[in-house]
This record gives C-alpha cells, structure tokens and sequence, in this order.
C-alpha cells in the first residue's frame, strides 16, 4: 500500500474533480473515466473511492476499502515506531586528578550506558591553572578510552572546548 496520509486523501463525495484516472480493487488500470462512472464502479463493488494522487494530469483515484487501507496504514506506522531505538548522549564527568576509585566508578556507569545503546560524552573540566597541563587530561581520557575498547568506539577524539575536554564514545558493535 502508498504511504499517504490522512489529510491527503478525499474519499468518495469529498471528490471533486470532473475526471479521473481509475485503478481498480487488483491494482489494474481501468482508464480516465468521469468521476460519477468512477464512483459508480465503486458503489457497485461496495468500497470507496479514493483520490491518491490529486495533483496528477488527470487526478487518480483508487477503488480500495479505505477503512481496511487505513487500519493496515496505522498498523503499519505502529511497527515502525517500535523497530525504531532513539539513541541518548550521555555524560560523564572526570577530573584531570581523578583518584583511581571514582575512576572505576565512572567507568562502570560508562560500560553500562554503552551497554544499553546509549553514546558516552566523556568531559573533563580544567579548574583553575590546571588548564595549563592539557596533556594529564588527555592521559587521563586515553585511559578512559583504552579501558572501554571491548565495549565501545571512539566516536570523537579527545578535543578541547574552553576549559573542558571531551570525546565521545558510541557502543561497539555487537559480533
């Protein structure tokens, strides 16, 4: 079936041009008929008529049964929906003298995050005269980054934004 919308579509009396090019219940081409001969087909075969492409020389309308169309098209838009995984950044925070301990922990949230699909934004904030060491904080974010290979990719390299650092991790994928 055509993914057309709702608003797009004008069904059986809300039609209103004089001729159309008709495709029947099959798919088949049954010519440019005039729009009364078409609903007349249509009535007879106790379906609607539907225009689906109204900006067509001549317009074209379907003879289809627009309620079963509908059902299938919502159905259809509801699958799509739940194959479709929103991917959320999130953030962790390390310091450029981070302790071996709350390494670790911001390294299992990290797994964990990576783990269920989500990207990583790693970031280290320079306070003060730290700023003037860059290179502790690309160690510490190049131990981050080594400590996560099995699980994740460097989607962004180490770069600094102002006095913060941060690259990005996006999960690997699963073999």
């Amino acid at each position: 079936m055509t993914t057309i919308a709702k608003q797009d579509l004008f069904i059986n009396d809300e039609i209103r041009v004089r001729e159309v090019r008709l495709i029947g219940l099959e798919g088949e081409q049954l010519g440019i008929k005039p729009r009364s001969e078409a609903q007349a087909i249509a009535d007879e075969a106790n379906v609607d008529l539907v225009l689906i492409q109204p900006q067509a020389t001549p317009p074209v309308a379907k003879i289809m049964d627009y309620g079963k169309f509908k059902f299938e098209y919502q159905k259809k838009q509801k699958e799509q929906r739940k194959k479709q995984s929103v991917v959320t950044v999130k953030e962790v925070r390390l310091s450029p003298t981070i302790d071996k301990g709350d390494f670790d922990t911001k390294l299992r949230n990290a797994v964990k995050f990576l783990e269920k699909g989500n990207k990583v934004k790693v970031s280290i904030r320079f306070k003060g005269r730290m700023i003037t060491h860059k290179e502790v904080g690309v160690k510490v974010l190049a131990e981050f980054a080594e400590a996560t290979q099995d699980v994740a990719i460097i989607e962004q390299r180490p770069k600094m934004d102002g006095r913060q650092m941060f690259m990005q991790l996006a999960p690997a994928e699963k073999k």
